[in-house]
């Protein structure tokens, strides 16, 4: 398909209308940054080109070398016949302002908790300087750990995940941020390496893929861990968990938020006694939970000391 592309595309504007015809046409999926083959075609061209990614119109017009092309060639090639996501091509993925290393051993991240982050959990959390120690469960790449340490500058974080591969990544991306001294990496199934331990605010981006989608999922989601996306029949056994436990790991006046996808309407059916506080993101407030500790321990029916 590129043998007269090579011939008659000169300039990055040329290649950047060929790109997103054929994106289009090989029927890509979107959702791991991108939102559309336009955006996705830029990264890609940008990115492989050692351009700065905001600054598309100074270099539209700009003509490629002949390896230049080829290596844009083989990128886009491998997109459209991989269908593996950009980020896992380029080794790179970004959450709000931060940049993360990420390869095929941990989920792309994207997390609405991260929205939250930026304003640094207002007005649920009055004063930063007060959390002094936090929890993020489910890591992944380390991602919401490395927000949590530049947000709470006070705090020392904890980061678990069961994967030994996706904590080999998370210390990429911590050593990456220079944050080795305050971001503590852990292998744990959920809470069970966290023996004894307490936090002011415990932040998760669990596993919550229900069945049903999972057998839907288009193929760029097969390139990711299905353990980091999957989470039984109605996708909330991840969730189940920390509402179960999480209140044996907070501070009195700890904070637990946890993100569920598209799982609210089972979620409340599930848990009725449960008085949730949903958070307002930039998708709506169907996606994130807040629960204090006196909550959890409220719905356990007995003191927690």
């Amino acid at each position: 398909m590129f043998t007269q592309a090579r011939n008659q595309l000169n300039t990055i504007r040329d290649l950047l209308r060929f790109a997103v015809s054929r994106f289009n046409q090989a029927g890509l999926f979107f959702g791991h940054g991108s939102a559309t083959a336009y955006d996705e075609a830029v990264y890609l061209i940008l990115h492989t080109l050692h351009l700065p990614l905001d600054q598309l119109d100074t270099f539209l017009d700009a003509r490629l070398t002949n390896d230049e092309l080829l290596q844009i060639e083989h990128i886009l090639t491998r997109r459209m016949i991989e269908k593996k996501p950009a980020a896992y091509l380029m080794h790179q993925a970004w959450l709000g302002d931060y940049s993360f290393y990420v390869d095929e051993r941990v989920i792309i991240p994207r997390s609405f908790i991260a929205e939250l982050l930026q304003v640094q959990l207002e007005p649920w959390i009055h004063d930063p300087d007060n959390i002094h120690f936090a929890l993020d469960l489910c890591t992944g790449s380390g991602c919401l750990a490395i927000m949590l340490a530049h947000v709470f500058e006070q705090a020392e974080i904890d980061a678990t995940d069961i994967s030994s591969d996706a904590l080999d990544v998370a210390t990429k991306n911590v050593l990456n941020y220079h944050l080795q001294k305050r971001i503590h990496l852990i292998e744990s199934d959920m809470f069970a390496g966290l023996t004894g331990k307490r936090y002011d605010l415990i932040i998760s981006n669990p596993p919550y893929v229900n069945a049903e989608s999972m057998a839907a999922l288009p193929e760029e989601y097969r390139h990711e861990p299905s353990s980091a996306l999957a989470s039984g029949v109605d996708g909330l056994d991840a969730t189940r968990h920390i509402l179960s436990n999480a209140a044996d790991y907070l501070t009195e006046s700890g904070l637990l938020i946890v993100e569920i996808g598209h799982n609210r309407d089972d979620l409340l059916a599930a848990f009725p006694q449960i008085p949730f506080t949903w958070l307002e993101t930039s998708a709506g407030d169907a996606f994130v939970f807040l629960l204090s500790r006196d909550q959890l321990v409220a719905d356990s029916g007995k003191s927690r000391k």
